[in-house]
């Protein structure tokens, strides 16, 4: 059994259409993000499919926080520092 969950909501492949997919996974046990390309070392995207993964790689970093519990480094966030 996989510790990987993979995105359900994904479902890119080679622009060219030979068969090449993307694949988005979050480790349930430690919150680390798996992006992998099937069956090549590259794969030509549409502006869709691009989209559909960039959407994909923010579903797991915030599937990836609530595991580590982590909020700090993300774009956007501010920390407060104690000047005292």
């Amino acid at each position: 059994m996989s510790a990987f969950r993979s995105d359900p909501d994904l479902n890119v492949q080679d622009s060219t259409g030979n068969g090449t997919e993307v694949d988005v996974a979050t480790n349930l046990l430690n919150g680390s993000i798996r992006l992998s390309i099937l069956w090549t070392q590259e794969i030509l995207l549409s502006a869709d499919a691009a989209e559909q993964l960039a959407a994909a790689l923010q579903r797991a970093a915030a599937q990836s926080r609530s595991i580590t519990g982590a909020t700090a480094n993300r774009p956007g966030t501010a920390t407060v520092s104690d000047p005292s």
